[in-house]
């Protein structure tokens, strides 16, 4: 039995792929950068001497730069998982990172794989793009959990401090000091906005605009009508921050009734694939009788839009709307 390794080494440099951008991630930027530090990036800026002005001024250039981008040809597929994933590399270099991995990628297919020349370029180019998009994504579903989840922790620290009378500016500046990223140095960048003028209930609007989260407007909305008709505000977060830590019970719970579903969905769709590459891994020659038949090349498109297909309906059927 003739065993083929050419899909195990597609498989290994894609992993490689996305190991590299990480790893690239990391070395520009430190361990700051990073989700789980222990200390939000902001503050580990200020505290390396950086004034204030300069760290508000480098973490908005971040946060509205790749939608600025969204000209560039192809980047409009990337931009906004990348604000909202809020990747402090510029739309150039991501754009340079994916050529340089595509380059990388296209040594380790010449080297350990004998395709054509086509068709290595145009899987190197693949690479290149979809390593750079699932590493994005992943980083974007990351850092938007990771809020959901510190959301109601923030209001209430919030509420503590304005019942024992800080002004609300001074309440979202503690929790920018108390909270670890993401949250806390999107609450800081408020903080430094609203100290050089800008209304919060703006600046808050523009973090669930580009989060794109329903919790942060209906705390943006809140503010906002407090400013506007007054009334006591930690009243109203205190309900509020109840209220979103219920949806996010809720979501929970609806994600661990749903994993058993999800789960069969993911196998089912994935299953013919892995079946047809054991099949090209195992027995090369398994197609060799029929594939110069003229009903190979039509059975072979039905087969992939039928997979196509049942990949959407399966998606369908496990996504499910709260």
């Amino acid at each position: 039995m003739q065993i083929s390794a050419e899909p195990i080494i597609y498989g290994l440099i894609f992993v490689s792929v996305l190991a590299l951008v990480e790893g690239l991630y990391l070395t520009v930027f430190g361990k700051s950068i990073s989700l789980n530090a222990k200390v939000n990036r902001r503050l580990e800026m200020l505290e390396k001497g950086t004034s204030r002005e300069q760290v508000l001024e480098q973490l908005r250039k971040e946060m509205h730069q790749h939608m600025n981008a969204r000209g560039i040809p192809l980047y409009a597929l990337l931009a906004d998982k990348a604000q909202k994933a809020n990747i402090a590399f510029t739309p150039n270099q991501l754009i340079m990172i994916m050529a340089l991995l595509a380059a990388v990628a296209f040594l380790g297919l010449t080297v350990g794989t004998a395709a054509a020349l086509p068709v290595r370029a145009l899987v190197a180019v693949a690479m290149g793009v979809g390593g750079v998009y699932v590493w994005v994504n992943k980083k974007a579903k990351k850092r938007l959990g990771l809020i959901e989840e510190q959301l109601p922790d923030a209001v209430e620290l919030m509420v503590r401090s304005l019942r024992v009378g800080h002004p609300f500016v001074s309440a979202i500046n503690i929790v920018a000091k108390e909270v670890p990223d993401p949250l806390g140095s999107e609450f800081g960048i408020i903080a430094d906005e609203a100290a050089y003028g800008r209304d919060v209930g703006e600046a808050l609007k523009d973090l669930a605009e580009r989060c794109d989260m329903q919790d942060l407007r209906f705390l943006a909305v809140a503010v906002t009508i407090q400013q506007q008709s007054g009334g006591n505000l930690a009243e109203v977060l205190d309900g509020l921050a109840k209220v979103i830590r219920s949806r996010f019970k809720l979501f929970r719970r609806v994600k661990a009734i749903t994993a058993e579903a999800k789960w069969s969905g993911m196998f089912l769709s994935g299953f013919p694939i892995a079946a047809i590459l054991m099949i090209s891994v195992l027995k090369p020659d398994y197609y060799d009788e029929v594939k110069e038949t003229a009903a190979f090349i039509p059975a072979a498109i039905a087969v992939g839009v039928f997979l196509v297909v049942n990949v959407i309906f399966m998606r369908i059927m496990v996504n499910i709307k709260v």
